[in-house]
């Protein structure tokens, strides 16, 4: 008798509406997750076979989506998709007819094999933040499976614009922690351009520490959009090929899960990745490597990737040589260190970033912060080492704790302890 009564309370529960839902459409229970590191841009043309031929091509793997078309077109060439739509706005919640169609627009593209993430707004003031958080809670109870996506304002953003006071430290701390508390993001993302016509700005390693530390607090993925281009050429200069590598190297040594490249094609902007008739440019040339380099080493430091059983995490970012703002000296006694009277270094010196599942680091990225010149250098570690090719995807061991490096300018490296 009580056997029965236990299968007829299995039947009833089955029988209950939200157990069929959830049998029915397993993405309820499933949450966000990175998945490849991300590979994108800002600013380009609509998706077309051609367009996203090109794009896949060059290494990028999140394309955007101006309606449900272009998702099926991502789809073709396995790219995922971005999706733009002006329903995507806190506005939509407030209305009880366009509430109802941003449903109806969730239900449909939710199930699209494609869909990655949702455009929700660029560079908000903090003042959005409380409205944007509750169109990011209503979206993730509906499709918890896929981004809410929203890009920040850099540190060189005034205090009108961030939407908070003080220095630029103050402010930029401030804004992070109301995003972070009041929207509550699946994903960091922010953008920093720092390659003025005359000189680099001084702000984009401060940047960098800031986003590293405000997404390792809240236990989040982060992601760098970078400048490929120029918007006005009397300030701003088109980087080379060389700062681009710099760019993409310096953005892994950190520990972010995606790049972004400002812009893939734009009216108005000069020497971007691809013209406006389509034809790519030398930028776009460099980053099919450059790309597929960033994936393969991010793939290896993700946090759902495994050392010994276990998740890896970034530990630290240290500077050889450069004292800006935000960057941190190696420490003497650190694990991983350059033999200096093997790594010689200029004004920039390099950049390590240190990665392991416990305190204890057990992955390295050192990076040659001098975009203009190759430079040799020298990594001892704490016990025999291992060199990752970002080509082939393959670890290859050097049978003992040092390796001798030979970096392009604004090239990098992934090494990790033997296991």
């Amino acid at each position: 008798m009580t056997k029965l009564l236990h299968i007829l309370c299995l039947w009833l529960l089955w029988r209950t509406p939200w157990m069929r839902a959830a049998e029915a459409n397993p993405k309820t229970t499933t949450s966000w997750q990175v998945g490849a590191p991300i590979v994108t841009y800002w600013c380009g043309p609509s998706l077309t076979d051609a367009v996203a031929q090109q794009m896949a091509e060059g290494g990028f793997n999140l394309a955007w989506c101006g309606n449900e078309k272009e998702l099926d077109i991502a789809h073709r060439h396995g790219l995922r998709g971005q999706l733009t739509d002006g329903l995507l706005a806190p506005t939509s919640l407030d209305d009880p007819k366009r509430r109802e169609q941003l449903d109806a627009l969730i239900a449909r593209v939710s199930k699209h094999p494609a869909l990655y993430s949702y455009h929700l707004i660029d560079e908000p003031n903090a003042s959005q933040f409380p409205a944007l958080g509750k169109l990011v809670a209503y979206l993730r109870q509906r499709d918890p499976a896929h981004l809410a996506y929203i890009n920040l304002f850099p540190t060189y953003a005034s205090n009108e614009q961030l939407g908070t006071q003080g220095d630029v430290v103050t402010a930029y701390k401030e804004h992070l922690r109301r995003y972070v508390e009041q929207v509550k993001p699946a994903l960091i993302s922010y953008d920093h351009y720092q390659f003025r016509l005359n000189g680099d700005s001084e702000q984009y390693f401060l940047n960098l520490a800031m986003i590293r530390r405000a997404a390792q607090d809240a236990g989040l993925p982060f992601l760098n959009i970078v400048q490929a281009c120029t918007w006005a050429p009397d300030a701003m200069r088109v980087p080379n090929a060389n700062e681009l590598r710099y760019l993409v190297y310096s953005t892994l040594a950190y520990g972010a899960q995606g790049i972004s490249y400002y812009v893939y094609a734009c009216a108005n902007h000069h020497g971007s990745l691809v013209s406006l008739d389509g034809t790519p440019g030398p930028l776009y040339h460099a980053l099919k490597s450059y790309n597929r380099e960033f994936a393969a080493i991010a793939s290896e430091l993700q946090p759902a990737g495994a050392w010994a059983g276990q998740p890896l995490r970034s530990l630290g970012v240290y500077h050889t040589s450069m004292r800006e703002p935000g960057c941190e000296p190696l420490p003497e006694d650190a694990p991983f260190r350059l033999d200096s009277s093997k790594s010689p270094a200029g004004p920039r010196g390099f950049l390590l970033g240190s990665f392991g599942a416990t305190e204890k680091p057990t992955h390295a990225v050192v990076v040659n912060l001098d975009y203009t010149a190759e430079a040799n250098a020298s990594l001892v570690g704490p016990g025999e080492l291992e060199l990752f090719d970002a080509a082939t995807t393959q670890w290859a061991s050097a049978k003992k704790a040092s390796l001798e490096l030979i970096l392009p300018p604004g090239g990098g490296k992934l090494m990790r302890i033997a296991r």
